[in-house]
């Protein structure tokens, strides 16, 4: 069932979305050759507790990390280590969130290491864009396949693999919430938008091909083709205007 937010518990959720982007700025400050993951995932934990939060991804359903921290061909749920050093020209996908006064903020940014390929670059450009794209069409009177076409024609544009395997969805008192939100779809199709929605949008593209495989741990989701792969997210409200990005600093 997916539950309509009011003004009041939109703005207790901005708060859990405000520590959530934080917690993905400071993340980033780590972003250089020789840094763990693991080091990566103690600063984005060490953060939001600060924040007087709880890393809504520790523990969630086992999962051992306060962050997901996927590097090249890895698309999500890529698990924190000590033995995995960044080096020159990766590319970082982290994805954090917090949980903060009974509600959720969920969030994703992929990193450059130094300089990347020129085809990485573009890959990173090109996927926040469908990210952007997809928000604008998160309006009133709208359809969740229209969401899902505004980010799939724009990467496809590019040749680029639109995950299916994976969604965004709603988010608020739970992580993950009614409805799934498809990066792929077809215009006027799905649930319709209503004001009071919060959603998390969230485009994983590949370089090549759609298909994805996960690991043996049980987590770690890559990329059949071998080729690298982009994820960037917000968590937003569908409002009587223009949609909001919660998980903006």
């Amino acid at each position: 069932m997916i539950q309509l937010k009011t003004p009041h518990e939109i703005e207790q959720m901005r708060e859990a979305c405000r520590i959530s982007a934080g917690a993905l700025a400071e993340a980033g400050k780590y972003m250089q050759p020789g840094v763990t993951t693991k080091e990566i995932d103690h600063a984005v934990h060490k953060y939001i507790v600060s924040m007087g939060a709880k890393p809504n991804f520790l523990g969630y359903a086992g999962y051992p990390g306060s962050a997901c921290i996927s590097i090249n061909n890895q698309v999500i749920h890529g698990i924190p280590s000590s033995r995995v050093v960044l080096k020159e020209g990766d590319i970082v996908s982290v994805d954090t969130g917090a949980y903060y006064n009974g509600f959720n903020g969920d969030n994703a940014y992929t990193f450059a290491v130094g300089k990347i390929s020129p085809e990485a670059e573009q890959l990173l450009k090109v996927t926040q864009e469908c990210l952007y794209k997809a928000i604008d069409a998160a309006r009133v009177g709208n359809r969740i396949g229209d969401i899902g076409y505004a980010c799939q024609s724009h990467a496809e544009k590019f040749g680029y693999g639109v995950v299916r395997t994976y969604v965004g969805h709603g988010v608020g008192r739970k992580l993950h919430e009614d409805p799934e939100v498809p990066n792929y779809g077809k215009p006027g199709r799905g649930v319709r938008l209503a004001a009071g929605m919060t959603l998390a949008i969230e485009p994983m593209i590949n370089l090549v091909g759609e298909d994805v495989v996960t690991l043996e741990d049980g987590w770690t989701v890559e990329t059949v083709s071998g080729s690298i792969s982009a994820h960037f997210e917000h968590s937003i409200v569908v409002t009587e205007s223009d949609p909001i990005i919660l998980t903006r600093i």
